[in-house]
């Protein structure tokens, strides 16, 4: 028999509670082409390691060490 992996696929109240942001936020994303999505008829899904893939390609390193330039204000 052959198998199929299918991926695990969330609908937009999972999706919306796991990124914790609104279910509207969800929709506004999906209306502008900015999350991948895939439309069953009027149904919306997120495969799960396509949403993984697209939050990574999102993440920024935060810093480690900010440099200050000192100034001497100090009257000659």
């Amino acid at each position: 028999m052959n198998e199929h992996n299918l991926d695990t696929y969330l609908n937009v109240p999972q999706l919306s509670q796991l990124l914790n942001v609104r279910p509207m936020t969800i929709y506004g994303w999906v209306h502008d082409g900015m999350i991948p999505h895939v439309k069953l008829g009027r149904l919306v899904r997120f495969s799960e390691s396509e949403i993984r893939e697209w939050l990574n390609k999102r993440r920024k390193e935060g810093r480690t060490r900010r440099e200050v330039e000192v100034l001497d204000y100090e009257a000659s």
